[in-house]
């Protein structure tokens, strides 16, 4: 039984990590609500929060693989939430011909798309230096 108890707990983590990890960029966004935009059918938004969530995920996965207890993988995940909100910030610095932000407002699928990649090829590196 302890197998999926265990999991459970885990997935309770993951839910928790990733809806704090949520709220954190939520409060990044000052030119619109990520959900407000979703729901209006705002499709760069929603793959830029789908990387996130996608993000989050495999730092998490890559914290379980790699922890000797909960708490552990705790820390990681939240740390892997720090890194993830670094790294928008450092990719919203490095567009500087224009505003990452605007341009998902505005719909701007590609630049939701390189947002989507970014959160997940560097989630792949921050997950894999877990040790």
């Amino acid at each position: 039984m302890g197998p999926f108890i265990s999991t459970f707990i885990y997935f309770i983590i993951a839910i928790l990590v990733v809806l704090a990890g949520l709220a954190v960029f939520e409060t990044l966004t000052r030119k619109y609500r990520d959900w407000e935009e979703i729901e209006n059918g705002n499709a760069a938004v929603a793959l830029s929060v789908s990387g996130k969530i996608i993000g989050i995920c495999i730092v998490l996965s890559f914290a379980i693989y790699h922890s000797v207890s909960i708490w552990e993988t705790v820390v990681w995940g939240v740390y892997g939430v720090v890194l993830q909100v670094v790294a928008y910030l450092v990719f919203e610095v490095l567009t500087r011909k224009f505003s990452v932000e605007v341009k998902l407002k505005e719909n701007n699928t590609a630049v939701g798309i390189v947002s989507l990649a970014v959160s997940i090829g560097l989630a792949f590196v921050i997950g894999a230096s877990i040790t």
